[in-house]
């Protein structure tokens, strides 16, 4: 039992986060990339924090949002895909997919959360860490949203 413990019982044990393989990928890199796939499957309101020295289970969280519960879905599976294939990057674990409300991946120092625009706003996560710095999209990342203004008249 730690001093921490001995002191305060209900004291959270700290846990050293698992080694994770490495490829020579930098966790930044790999958010960037989550971000681009993302964006290639039309996500919405893509965002890249970096909350190292936040949390201690992860070094970037990347928020994207779907219009569609089908998606929402797609877009998960696409990340997931294009990691693999291009980036030799493994996801550790997927949660959500089914459902399409919100999907949870772990790529170990990096977490996705894709959401359903409606899910997204009421579990509100940026606010969560508001204090984190955000990091630029991609050079020359599509975003839907400067494509939707085009269709509009």
């Amino acid at each position: 039992m730690t001093e921490t413990q001995k002191k305060n019982p209900h004291a959270a044990v700290k846990t050293p986060r698992p080694a994770r393989e490495k490829n020579g990928a930098d966790a930044k890199d790999v958010a960037l990339w989550v971000a681009s796939a993302a964006l290639d499957k039309k996500a919405q309101d893509v965002e890249i924090l970096d909350v190292r020295g936040k949390v201690d289970y992860t070094d970037f969280v990347v928020i994207a949002s779907g219009r569609s519960d089908r998606q929402v879905s797609a877009i998960a599976k696409g990340v997931e895909e294009s990691l693999k294939r291009d980036h030799g990057q493994r996801c550790y674990g997927v949660e959500g997919v089914q459902a399409g409300q919100w999907v949870l991946m772990d790529f170990g120092d990096v977490v996705v959360h894709v959401f359903h625009q409606d899910t997204r706003g009421y579990y509100d996560l940026e606010a969560l860490w508001i204090d984190a710095a955000r990091v630029d999209l991609p050079e020359g990342a599509a975003r839907p949203d400067d494509d939707a203004d085009r269709w509009r008249d």
